[in-house]
């Protein structure tokens, strides 16, 4: 089964209980990244607040060489345009007291799958929630006090479908932002 979504079109097969994803199109027109990042100077203002988050606009603008007024109307820019999505705070989950984390995958049965996402929402040791390609439609990051609560947490979805669920171990990559291009004009 092949799919369009503009220039590209995409299909999954099956073979020996192998499953593939087929991918022809114009890979020309795939999305690329802003153009604002042709600027190094601006690749270099997000690497700087990737290391450090908190520092000031007066101790950025000193570091990339450039009046504090400039660089503020750079991050506005950059902030505007999708590339800076936003400044988190990076709670830690242990020291608050959920110290298993835990992936859920969830296959919805027909009918089901808009409450999985309504569900997910609606329970706060949901960190995340995507949905995702494969014969399992979701896949959840779950912070957990305890084993016991992954229990009621997993009653819940089982009654919109089947679960499997990872415990997580370690995390020898922790989440990062995705690479930075880099800044070149192209």
């Amino acid at each position: 089964m092949i799919a369009g979504r503009g220039a590209l079109a995409y299909g999954m097969s099956q073979e020996n209980g192998v499953e593939f994803l087929h991918i022809e199109g114009d890979y020309a027109n795939l999305p690329q990244p802003h153009p604002l990042l042709r600027d190094p100077v601006n690749i270099d203002l997000i690497r700087l607040l990737a290391a450090e988050p908190r520092l000031p606009v007066s101790q950025l603008a000193r570091r990339v060489g450039m009046s504090a007024p400039a660089v503020k109307e750079r991050l506005t820019r950059l902030e505007e345009a999708g590339v800076i999505g936003g400044f988190r705070l990076d709670l830690g989950a242990k020291a608050l007291g959920y110290p298993i984390m835990v992936f859920i995958r969830i296959r919805p049965m027909p009918g089901q799958l808009p409450k999985i996402a309504e569900l997910a929402q609606s329970i706060p040791e949901v960190a995340e929630c995507h949905r995702i390609t494969g014969e399992d439609c979701f896949i959840l990051r779950v912070h957990l006090d305890a084993l016991e609560t992954l229990d009621r947490i997993l009653d819940r979805f089982l009654a919109y479908g089947q679960t499997t669920t990872s415990i997580v171990q370690s995390s020898p990559v922790p989440l990062r932002p995705p690479p930075l291009p880099d800044g070149q004009a192209a």
